[in-house]
């Protein structure tokens, strides 16, 4: 392991938090100073612009001289600034005033290891100092000192600092979270921040700020950890697809297994690509990386990948000898889980509302599916009788349902993927921890035990799972029926002629003794895809199913023809990779006719419906169809007959079939 990176994952890491105005900018910059964190020249810089100015010098410039210098380069949503005692190495996260200071603090993002609790002497303990401290206790923030400010401006009367401790510690012993260290200071005149101040406060004999720090545990080894890789991005370079990323936990070697999830996908490491980084055949956590698989899977933004560990034979429960393991804890994909929530928004929150959650780098509608409990965060009391919403500062226990699966972890077992956002039009509106897996009918997988037969951390949608052989080659297939499989995917405007394309085709397919199939759009929806509507999530994960049942059928022999509006770019790139990540020809069909033409058609009256506001969001009326820009075949149904249209793909079919 380089030292650049051990030494990052080993910074302890710390949030400061208090009240609007009780010093915050101030600690953090006479920390710098004291520690000779500032760059050489910065503080007679500033010193300088003040005198110009004609105003006093204040150590919050420092903070606000950095913030602004980084801000320059910053491409990431958090700030981080180091600093070093004779100890180690700290990085003050979420600094006040960085604009996502308020998102960062809630989910935890940086993942802080201690906090330093901002209290005024002159004001005392505040409805935000309570709140803060909820806030800490609700992110698993365990280490905590509570640094009394301002006591330069009560004349550092011992009388005031007890009458805070005494206040704020019970509030804290009724929340379950205990203080390090009560240290009165003064961030101005910098006494107890790196020095003792035995002269202005000689009744205090305790450690200073810094002092206190060094005394807390260094961070968890993130390395062994178990594995979490959360991806950022896909590219594609010359054959290349790079899947970019960071490795929150754990550590990846070249030929290791990992296995995304959503979707349970798995390949081997085939390469790491790094730009001005080591070269070398591992990564460890904290390390932000690209990477190649040794076969193409679907991925984007959003998936996480994971390492299991098989043994031979999978005919077993989870834990067992010969069954699928994980490094510690299983991850969990599912779309109900059940969460500790902290809502800052201007109005409430109900039952229902839709709102996007992030986690991690994964987006998607979700919305409360039910509230167990209501807490006033000021005044820890249990708001009484049934609510249906969550309002402005409330903290409650909640059951989240999602449009679509995602992947996450229970916050005591690995925080990173245990904190999430909330974001509603289009602000950050509140957050919090993942506690238990909900099932549909609202069983719950606690961190501390099990329900309903789920083992701790299992999620409904289980991962030990297995592709299991049928037993029959794909080349004794091709022996047996004369060619191979493959997916025509038909794309288009509803009424563009599909269906009737594809029905065409699969007659003279059946006649000529190929194996062939139809997935139809409208079929689907009858059955399998039955729970869908037509919001954007809804599309596409419709897309998907049908891609992977047409590839079920492809790898079974069947040449597939698919007739589907599938209205992205997106949803389609991504069924051409759910096919090619089983070898499957896939020919994306664009069946072009304009809007015009096909409302004429119309053979199913929709288009008048929706022309109604009978049917919302139908494509090409108020929803988008993105064109394909380069489809693989283009017929136009407003130029060729059906049976021109036919014959044309058949002589498609006949080149991808053909046996080598």
């Amino acid at each position: 392991m380089t030292a650049d990176i051990s030494s990052e994952a080993q910074r302890l890491k710390i949030v400061v938090v208090g009240h609007v105005d009780h010093g915050k900018s101030t600690l953090i910059g006479r920390i710098f100073f004291d520690t000779d964190a500032l760059p050489e020249g910065k503080v007679e810089q500033i010193q300088k612009a003040c005198e110009l100015e004609g105003m006093p010098f204040e150590f919050a410039f420092l903070l606000d001289a950095l913030l602004e210098e980084q801000e320059q380069n910053i491409t990431i949503d958090t700030t981080r600034i180091p600093f070093r005692t004779a100890k180690r190495g700290y990085e003050i996260i979420d600094a006040p005033g960085h604009k996502e200071f308020l998102k960062n603090m809630i989910t935890g993002a940086a993942s802080a290891d201690a906090a330093i609790l901002l209290i005024a002497a002159t004001e005392g303990v505040r409805e935000q100092s309570r709140r803060h401290g909820y806030l800490l206790k609700l992110l698993g923030v365990k280490q905590v000192v509570v640094a009394v400010n301002k006591m330069d401006l009560v004349d550092y009367d011992e009388a005031t600092f007890e009458r805070v401790k005494a206040e704020y510690t019970d509030f804290l012993s009724q929340i379950g979270l205990t203080a390090e260290r009560f240290v009165p200071i003064s961030a101005r005149e910098g006494e107890n921040i790196a020095r003792r101040a035995t002269a202005k406060m000689p009744w205090y004999s305790g450690s200073t700020i810094l002092e206190t720090l060094d005394g807390f545990s260094a961070p968890t080894n993130l390395d062994d950890q178990p594995l979490r890789f959360v991806v950022q991005d896909v590219y594609r370079f010359d054959a290349r697809r790079l899947i970019s990323g960071r490795i929150e936990t754990g550590k990846l070697s070249v030929g290791d297994p990992i296995t995304f999830q959503p979707g349970n996908r798995t390949a081997k490491i085939a390469t790491f690509e790094r730009w001005h980084g080591p070269d070398r055949d591992f990564a460890v956590a904290s390390e932000s990386i690209a990477i190649t698989l040794d076969e193409q899977l679907f991925l984007e933004r959003g998936h996480v990948g994971v390492s299991d560990r098989w043994t031979a034979d999978s005919d077993h429960t989870p834990g067992e000898s010969g069954a699928l393991t994980t490094d510690h804890y299983p991850l969990n994909t599912a779309k109900r889980f059940n969460a500790s929530l902290f809502w800052m928004g201007g109005a409430n929150l109900s039952v229902g509302e839709s709102v996007r959650l992030k986690l991690a780098t994964q987006e998607t509608t979700a919305r409360i599916a039910a509230i167990s409990r209501v807490l006033d965060s000021s005044t820890l009391e249990t708001v009484e009788g049934a609510r249906n919403y969550i309002a402005k500062n409330d903290v409650a226990e909640v059951t989240i349902e999602t449009d679509k699966p995602v992947a996450f972890d229970l916050h005591d077992h690995v925080p990173t993927l245990g904190r999430f956002v909330l974001v509603h039009e289009r602000r950050v509106a509140g957050g919090g921890i993942i506690t238990g897996v909900a099932s549909d009918q609202g069983a719950v997988v606690s961190a501390e035990g099990t329900s309903n037969g789920l083992t701790t951390g299992q999620s409904p949608l289980a991962t030990n799972i297995v592709w299991s052989d049928t037993q029959v080659s794909a080349e004794e297939r091709v022996a047996k029926n004369g060619h191979k499989g493959a997916i025509l995917w038909l794309t288009g405007l509803s009424g563009s002629g599909k269906s009737t394309i594809a029905a065409t085709v699969n007659r003279a397919l059946f006649e000529r003794g190929y194996q062939a199939a139809v997935l139809d759009g409208d079929n689907l929806r009858h059955g399998l895809c039955a729970d869908l509507g037509f919001s954007e999530a809804d599309r596409t994960e419709n897309t998907r199913r049908a891609a992977h049942v047409a590839r079920l059928f492809a790898e079974n022999g069947f040449v597939v023809l698919t007739a589907f509006i599938s209205p992205t770019h997106a949803d389609r790139q991504a069924a051409r990779e759910i096919a090619e990540g089983g070898n499957i020809p896939f020919v994306e069909i664009f069946t072009q006719a304009s809007l015009e033409a096909c409302e004429g058609r119309d053979p199913k009256g929709l288009y008048k419906r929706a022309r109604a506001g009978e049917i919302p969001q139908f494509t090409g009326i108020d929803a988008p169809y993105e064109i394909p820009t380069a489809p693989d075949v283009t017929i136009s149904t407003e130029t060729q007959t059906i049976e021109q249209a036919s014959e044309e793909l058949l002589q498609v079919i006949q080149e991808k079939t053909r046996q080598n």
